[in-house]
């Protein structure tokens, strides 16, 4: 009988530590998400680059040595080309990154993700990006002025369909 309660007491008193351990690191070091005075730039896409060749057509003697079902008039690569983004704040440059493309083959769509803490104010950003590496230089841009607000989450997407950078 002794020995059951001496065993079940240092239970009980081990759940108390857990349960305070846990307690105390649920609420202190206190987390902070972003300083009093800055608000967040995030950046996120996902986007597959242009193909890095052109299709091309095939000669009647390549078709000839192909066998019957790859016999396609049309030779089209499957490789995209990188997503190459760069970000500036108020003419400053702030992030300039190269995303590839995924896939064994290069083939899949390059997907990007960052954040950065800026200071609360009025600012310029600008956005660059090239879809294309035949092109040099950027082929997509998108410019816009701020009023940031501490806390405020300004989300920089690139979405084709609706005119490429999209900064809200």
């Amino acid at each position: 009988m002794g020995n059951k309660v001496v065993r079940y007491g240092g239970q009980g008193i081990l759940y108390v530590l857990f349960a305070a351990f846990v307690g105390y690191f649920s609420t202190s070091p206190a987390y902070r998400h972003l300083e009093p005075d800055q608000g967040l730039l995030r950046l996120s896409f996902r986007h597959p680059g242009q193909f890095v060749t052109d299709c091309r057509t095939r000669s009647p003697e390549e078709l000839a040595k192909l066998s019957p079902q790859l016999r396609a008039q049309m030779d089209c690569p499957r490789e995209r080309s990188p997503v190459h983004v760069r970000v500036e704040l108020n003419g400053k440059p702030l992030y300039d990154e190269v995303f590839p493309p995924a896939g064994l083959r290069r083939d899949g769509a390059a997907a990007g993700y960052h954040r950065l803490a800026i200071p609360a104010g009025e600012h310029r950003l600008r956005v660059q990006v090239n879809d294309d590496a035949r092109i040099k230089g950027f082929n997509h841009e998108g410019e816009r002025q701020l009023a940031v607000v501490p806390g405020q989450v300004v989300l920089i997407d690139f979405i084709p369909d609706q005119g490429g950078v999209v900064i809200r």
